[in-house]
């Protein structure tokens, strides 16, 4: 542990002495609930050195907690001190839960009003509440305070959108929505998620990196009103443009002021999952309607422009990540004897080159998870020099990626085998590709939810005694956030049905903590498919491997699947990829059948069928 980590942790719990608390809440969250937040907003990595996207700690004068979910928990045990914090699981045993069952009575836990959503803030409440204990709202962010060389707040710039490109303007979108509120008997809606925003407004930012939304605030009436609270420095030449549209501009430093104004007498909108604590402390004796934000199920359903968009960016990608495919299988091996075999970073930074001849691309839609051996086995790992291993054949390699382009975001992953898998891969990559092939093929009641769905992709993991710890997929945003909420797959609820027009991913997985992991991953769209039910069109165009996976087991309907899978990206890509891709594209696209006639066939040491391609 650095000292810096030390420093911190010791810091702040002085500060918490001289405060009067007992405890502080420090969430891996921003004002707006992001994902991802900027460096400045990376409170809980200062204190303990953990850097995945979603998790929170309980500092307490005695001891520290910190609460990961599944995706993290291999990476919070290798990047968390022990001796400082404990680990604890975000969703089988969050905070609130452990308040309820360990807070002493009398303990003041304080707690940062604006990055805490009121949803959360309300279980710590009442979790603590039933103690005998009290949560404390802050009004100031005490890192402030303990956190010198802290970075500034970003000022990102900001680009506006064409229509054609959304298919909708802004003024009908906020038409649209003010509509929304009419119908809800509410004068304001208090808007506070940068995606939402930037969809409502046809807007893009740059404040974080691979997230292009700009933080910001808005107020939306029920009569069209609509008040931006962003940094004007942010707009550039586009300041007056926003303002000849209908958008006033205001100081994001006045926004819990003007909610308050605008709040006296009114019924307000705010979204309990997102909005801060703040917002609803200051709203005065207006009445709060604690409602997903109509923003939020308007921008899933995409326009017929933003589904061309994704449809064409998609066939870029696939070029791409086939030619960094091709360039991995044949320069990996070559290299293994050499002096400088090939690594982890070194690919990341080449499937980055190669998404940078496209057409359109702009940026990665989320830091490329680029994975060998052991570090697969961390469902959201980043390379690192320290961790950066070699892509050999004795393990997978888990390559998950994505890009912005300007017409939409894509999100894929594969995993592929340089060398022999043993038995226990064939089994459960052979479990993985069957689980994402049921789910890909399901026909389903239109606004059927995500948790409905999820188990048609764990059956097959769940038959060999399996299964993985995080969702199936998630909603992608059209250049905006690569998770876009409402829609999930996932084991826990999720209450919003799906319809054509919406954009998920399908991406089971398994993971073996210090040995392996493997995920496959289609960008699918939602498409009607007769009268009342939907299916799956994959967006994703790239060759599965198929050298891990025990072919003889598949059933039939499953080899036809991938066939025609396969011979429709071989259709489209063929004309497009780089000469020396077609071969591998081909060998990779043929037939199973075919396949299994090869030279390349081999017999595993089970006697199970294993085609070697390489």
């Amino acid at each position: 542990m650095t000292t810096k980590k030390m420093t911190g942790l010791a810091r702040l719990r002085a500060w918490m002495t001289n405060a009067g608390l007992d405890g502080l809440i420090v969430p891996r969250a921003d004002a707006h609930q992001s994902e991802v937040t900027a460096a400045h907003d990376d409170c809980l990595a200062h204190i303990s050195g953990f850097t995945g996207s979603a998790g929170l700690a309980l500092v307490l004068n005695d001891q520290a907690l910190i609460f990961v979910d599944g995706r993290y928990q291999i990476q919070a045990r290798q990047e968390v001190d022990p001796a400082d914090f404990e680990i604890h699981h975000l969703r089988d045993n969050p905070v609130d839960q452990w308040l309820k069952a360990q807070a002493r009575p009398g303990w003041r836990i304080g707690i940062d009003a604006m990055k805490v959503a009121l949803a959360l803030y309300d279980r710590l409440e009442t979790a603590l509440a039933g103690r005998s204990a009290l949560l404390v709202p802050l009004e100031r962010d005490p890192f402030e305070a303990v956190w010198d060389d802290r970075p500034l707040p970003p000022l990102g710039s900001i680009r506006a959108v064409p229509t054609e490109s959304t298919g909708e303007s802004s003024t009908e979108k906020r038409r649209r929505i003010a509509g929304k509120l009419r119908e809800m008997g509410a004068d304001w809606l208090i808007e506070t998620q940068p995606d939402n925003i930037a969809w409502l407004l046809n807007v893009r930012g740059s404040d974080v990196e691979m997230n292009p939304v700009p933080h910001s605030f808005l107020a939306l009436g029920a009569d069209g009103t609509t008040e931006w609270f962003v940094d004007a420095r942010k707009l550039g030449n586009d300041h007056k443009a926003f303002e000849i549209t209908g958008v006033g501009l205001t100081r994001p430093e006045d926004f819990l002021e003007r909610v308050a104004r605008l709040s006296t007498g009114k019924v307000v909108v705010i979204d309990a999952d997102f909005t801060p604590h703040a917002v609803r402390a200051r709203a005065g004796d207006g009445k709060i309607l604690t409602r997903m934000s109509p923003i939020t199920p308007a921008k899933a359903d995409k326009t017929a422009a933003e589904l061309e968009g994704y449809r064409a960016c998609h066939i870029e990608d696939a070029v791409a990540a086939t030619d960094f495919l091709a360039w991995l299988t044949a320069h990996a091996p070559e290299r293994l004897g050499a002096a400088d075999p090939l690594t982890e970073l070194e690919a990341e930074t080449k499937l980055l080159a190669f998404r940078g001849e496209r057409p359109g691309f702009l940026e990665p839609s989320f830091r490329t998870i680029s994975a060998a051996g052991a570090n697969a086995a961390m469902c959201h790992y980043k390379a690192q020099p320290a961790t950066n291993a070699v892509i050999d054949d004795r393990a997978p390699y888990l390559i998950d990626s994505g890009g912005q382009y300007r017409t939409g975001t894509t999100d894929l992953t594969r995993t592929v085998m340089l060398g022999s898998a043993s038995a226990e891969m064939r089994i459960a990559y052979t479990a993985v590709l069957k689980g994402f092939l049921s789910l890909l093929s399901a026909r389903f009641p239109t606004g059927t939810q995500g948790h409905q769905l999820d188990a048609f992709a764990r059956r097959a993991l769940w038959d060999v005694g399996l299964d993985y710890d995080h969702g199936t997929g998630h909603g992608v945003g059209h250049n905006l956030l690569v998770h876009e909420y409402p829609h999930r797959f996932d084991k826990k609820p999720n209450l919003h049905g799906l319809t054509p027009g919406n954009i998920m991913t399908i991406e089971p997985g398994y993971y073996k903590e210090g040995a392996f992991g493997m995920r496959i991953e289609n960008q699918v769209e939602v498409i009607a498919d007769g009268a009342g039910f939907c299916r799956f069109s994959s967006l994703t165009l790239v060759p599965i491997d198929l050298v891990m996976a025990n072919l003889d087991e598949l059933s039939i309907v499953e080899i036809h699947q991938i066939d025609a899978y396969h011979a429709h990206v071989r259709s489209v890509l063929e004309p497009l990829v780089r000469a020396q891709t077609l071969p591998f594209l081909i060998e990779q696209t043929c037939p199973i059948v075919e396949r299994s006639r090869s030279p390349h066939l081999v017999r595993s040491d089970t006697g199970a069928t294993v085609i070697a391609l390489r």
